[in-house]
């Protein structure tokens, strides 16, 4: 009695983990709410720029500290 409970309470749970997403998949998308320009964005393009700049004038220094090679 108890193998065939397991047996039941097994196949029901396989049945739901595979009902469950089919009958979510259906229904339709809710609005989430409109993306605010809050300029977070801009820092963040101003702050790679200038990380970017910064690379490469301590690629371009860096080598004239360093004796006896060059840029090129």
């Amino acid at each position: 009695m108890a193998a065939r409970w397991m047996q039941l309470s097994i196949l029901l749970a396989l049945l739901i983990g595979v009902i469950m997403p089919t009958v979510r998949a259906n229904t339709p998308p809710t609005a989430g709410p409109l993306p605010a320009n809050d300029g977070v964005a801009v820092d963040q393009y101003i702050a790679y720029v200038l990380m970017f700049a910064a690379l490469v004038l301590t690629y371009l220094i860096h080598p004239l500290d360093a004796s006896g090679s060059s840029i090129f």
